[in-house]
């Protein structure tokens, strides 16, 4: 075990607000002491007015996908390793120190992230769900968690316990990466649904259900899910943005329903052009805000041009899409992540006690989310990923 890091002359933004603390110390066990009456002064690195910040959390990523290729990996090719290997090394390296993994058919990710958490590889901690439970010939079918049932459905989140999977996932509704699948359907109806995120809360699971049409929202969010992944509400019309529901939003604030709406770079571009449904969005977002539903940052890396290090240079996206402060996003990337991801005894705020995952800024990333983009220092579970040199 290294000696403890302690840094002096910090500011800290602990994952809810900017602490009154100005020194820290942590290593491989966690944050010590918070403060300069508790650190002992003997080494202390003084870090010239800093800011410290929770690792980030992406709360939507496909590790397998390779972003440069448009098509899934077919069932039975072997995954390659070294190259998630490597996309996982970026993503500790661009600041992210968890990532919940929220799709795969071999069980890959589950492989690296054991890998990484023996330290034989760099990376974050990943959250694994493994195969999705979808309907027959629904989306992602080809990753082999296919139920026509719901005793189908549970044999396929036994699988995943049996692999070490940490969360199931559900495809609520149809998706576009999947050829004859469309976002508007509904996969499951709500009772299937209900029996089927019972099953799971009752090993201890979190669930996560992929939801672009209004119905399967409302079956995922009644069914008592504990996040909605897209949550774009398709309407029967086959539009984006086009079948928001009041009542159901109340609900969600109700239950306590997390919304993880995937918002990646290249949302800047339809921000940019402000065609179509991107108004709509925005105004839809603004309300459930309003209402009270808590979001989470997340991206969706993997899927066609959406890189799995990129989840700060996202978050001003982000910001302008949901309508939220740059505080706010700071909360969605990290303490509300920990939360919505069941780790908050873990990890996702700087308090003593928890992990040290932790990014050192050289200016107030309140002011600026674009300084997360380039970390001075980071620390992923208390071991230097990039050093700070002084």
């Amino acid at each position: 075990m290294s000696e403890p890091v302690r840094l002096v002359n910090v500011n800290i933004f602990d994952g809810e607000s900017v602490s009154e603390h100005n020194a820290i110390a942590f290593d491989e066990t966690g944050i010590i002491a918070l403060g300069e009456h508790r650190l002992s002064s003997e080494g202390a690195i003084d870090a010239g007015g800093g800011w410290l910040v929770p690792g980030l959390i992406d709360a939507h990523v496909h590790l397998e996908l390779d972003p440069e290729i448009m098509t899934p990996p077919a069932p039975e090719a072997p995954r390659d390793l070294g190259a998630m290997a490597a996309r996982a090394k970026r993503m500790v390296e661009a600041g992210i120190t968890t990532a919940r993994d929220l799709g795969g058919g071999a069980w890959a990710e589950i492989e690296i992230r054991d890998r990484i958490l023996a330290g034989d590889i760099p990376g974050p901690r990943f959250l694994c769900a493994g195969q999705p439970v979808t309907s027959v010939g629904g989306h992602c079918h080809f990753w082999g968690g296919e139920a026509a049932t719901i005793d189908e459905a549970k044999a396929v989140l036994q699988r995943q316990r049996d692999r070490g999977a940490d969360l199931l996932k559900v495809m609520a509704t149809g998706g576009r990466f999947t050829p004859k699948s469309s976002p508007k359907d509904a996969q499951f109806d709500l009772d299937f649904m209900t029996d089927l995120i019972a099953a799971a809360k009752a090993h201890g699971l979190t669930v996560a259900a992929h939801c672009h049409g209004s119905e399967g929202i409302r079956n995922a969010t009644f069914a008592g899910i504990t996040t909605l992944e897209h949550c774009s509400w398709v309407g029967e019309d086959g539009k984006w943005a086009s079948g928001f529901q009041s009542d159901v939003v109340s609900e969600m604030v109700r239950r306590g329903t997390w919304v993880s709406p995937t918002i990646h770079c290249g949302w800047q571009a339809r921000l940019d052009s402000g065609a179509g449904w991107i108004g709509t969005f925005r105004e839809i977002f603004a309300e459930m805000k309003a209402l009270g539903v808590k979001f989470v940052a997340s991206t969706d890396a993997g899927i066609p041009g959406v890189f799995h290090h990129e989840l700060a240079k996202a978050l001003p996206v982000f910001a302008q899409v949901v309508g939220l402060s740059n505080a706010e996003v700071l909360t969605a990337a990290t303490a509300n992540g920990a939360d919505a991801l069941g780790i908050a005894s873990v990890t996702g705020r700087i308090r003593e006690g928890l992990a040290a995952d932790i990014l050192l800024v050289d200016q107030n990333p309140v002011e600026d989310l674009a300084y997360l983009q380039k970390p001075a220092a980071i620390w992923a579970r208390g071991a230097a990923v990039k050093a700070l040199l002084h």
